[in-house]
């Protein structure tokens, strides 16, 4: 009797290691200054230059090809219809882990698109904004529960990508901030007519699997492309816990940080509390909610030592 050959996850994608991606880029002569790679990095993170050529030059210019062919397909589409309608903005979702390093990814691929030829207009919008306000997750018992899917807010999350998908010309996001960790309630980020929008967060390529009566389509939905950034997770608990002794000398010191209570700890008390939020919170949150979406996405980065991208893979098609 013959068996059958059930193929794998990864079959459906084809691997690239750092030399075989980097000698993809053309345009190489597109990079970012030194004084703009410092901005864009994140915490206790450093962005060489070998980077940005070597990994995300060539991202966004397959990202380029995708959005021209969006938009040769739209206008096909109008001729073939004998309608004439407003390009809706091209999304990009980047998902992974909290300290992975997605955020940074996020802004310097938001940086690189910016250069494109045409200059296109690219807003970038973080899903902390749609998390509930911390009054909600205290009155729900949801605090310890902070980023895990029940503490976001989908149908509004869902209610904007469908706004901005629709062709509405402006719409509103609300603003996260991780000073006081909470929702900031008076303020608002505006999002007017962008050409390319990348929504990043931990949550962006989970599915409503447990009530789907929470929202009747998945927020990857509206995605035209999707990036979840990956690494092994020893790597991503000492950046987890590096970021959180930086922080502790610096953001922690506020009085109205939310963490002001830490701000006193020793190093090593330090190092025992993070890792101890690690694996009660962010750890569990990963393990079952997160890195299940990896193979949802159309590309996976996977980063080793140093944030350093080892191996790109992308979705066949």
């Amino acid at each position: 009797m013959l068996t059958k050959t059930i193929p794998t996850t990864t079959d459906a994608y084809t691997s690239f290691s750092r030399s075989e991606w980097s000698s993809l880029a053309y345009q190489a002569s597109v990079s970012l200054t030194d004084e703009e790679r410092t901005q864009l990095q994140g915490i206790n993170e450093t962005v060489s230059p070998d980077e940005v050529e070597q990994i995300y030059v060539p991202l966004t210019e397959l990202l380029y090809m995708h959005t021209t062919h969006a938009v040769n397909l739209h206008n096909d589409q109008n001729r073939f219809f004998h309608r004439e309608t407003k390009k809706v903005p091209f999304v990009i979702g980047i998902a992974g882990s909290v300290s992975v390093g997605k955020s940074t990814t996020a802004r310097l691929i938001q940086a690189l698109i910016s250069r494109w030829p045409n200059r296109p207009k690219v807003d970038l919008v973080t899903t902390d904004g749609f998390l509930y306000p911390n009054k909600v997750l205290e009155e729900r018992g949801l605090m310890k529960r902070k980023g895990f899917p029940e503490s976001y807010d989908i149908r509004k999350l869902v209610r904007f990508l469908s706004d901005i998908k629709s062709g509405r010309k402006s719409t509103e996001v609300p603003l996260y901030s991780h000073l006081t960790y909470d929702v900031l309630s008076e303020k608002s980020q505006p999002i007017d007519e962008p050409d390319v929008v990348i929504v990043e967060g931990i949550n962006v390529l989970q599915v409503n699997k447990k009530d789907r009566r929470i929202s009747p389509v998945f927020v990857s939905d509206f995605f035209d492309y999707s990036i979840y950034v990956d690494a092994d997770e020893e790597n991503i608990i000492k950046w987890y816990i590096d970021r959180f002794k930086v922080l502790q000398h610096t953001a922690f010191q506020d009085p109205n940080s939310f963490f002001h209570r830490y701000r006193h700890l020793s190093e090593t008390e330090a190092e025992e509390v993070a890792l101890s939020i690690w694996k009660t919170i962010n750890g569990v949150n990963l393990e079952k909610n997160i890195r299940p979406t990896r193979y949802r996405a159309d590309m996976i980065l996977t980063k080793g030592n140093g944030h350093r991208v080892e191996q790109v893979q992308v979705k066949k098609s």
